[in-house]
């Protein structure tokens, strides 16, 4: 199934298809709920700060986005450098399994790694043991932070 499916960066053509992922992604997160209008916001946003920030996609034969990773930077104080936040990973489930989100997140880190980014870091919803599972098989440490947010 891989020798079937293209990886590059996602341009603002891709935003429909990114949004029905995102739809599916905060489905499963407690803390998201989809908002079309917020996601085509926040998906224009980082695809127009290429500089700082990617999302990196994969297409079926047919140029149809089936998956994605974004990665952005910021500057980490522990490390002197770049750190990458991976955020909204996620494979159309007809396509998981098949090494396509090994494939999207090793690239993020690739172009993390060209900007400088000497750590990269994740956020894990605490009851989606699949996505525990995972980042644990592709040996990502668990560390001993533990997230906080406030609205603004």
């Amino acid at each position: 199934m891989m020798d079937h499916i293209i990886f590059n960066e996602a341009n603002e053509a891709d935003i429909p298809d990114l949004i029905l992922l995102l739809s599916a992604l905060f489905s499963i997160e407690k803390d998201f709920n989809p908002d079309a209008t917020k996601q085509q916001k926040g998906l224009t946003l980082v695809i127009q700060n290429s500089l700082s920030a990617t999302i990196q996609v994969a297409r079926n034969a047919d140029g149809k986005v089936i998956g994605m990773v974004s990665a952005q930077l910021v500057i980490s104080t522990a490390q002197g450098a770049a750190s990458a936040w991976i955020e909204d990973m996620v494979i159309d489930a007809g396509y998981r399994g098949n090494g396509v989100g090994k494939q999207l997140l090793g690239n993020a880190l690739v172009w993390a790694k060209n900007k400088g980014a000497t750590r990269a870091q994740l956020l894990v919803d605490v009851t989606n043991a699949d996505a525990i599972a995972y980042y644990q098989h592709l040996n990502w440490e668990s560390t001993q932070l533990q997230a906080r947010r406030v609205f603004l």
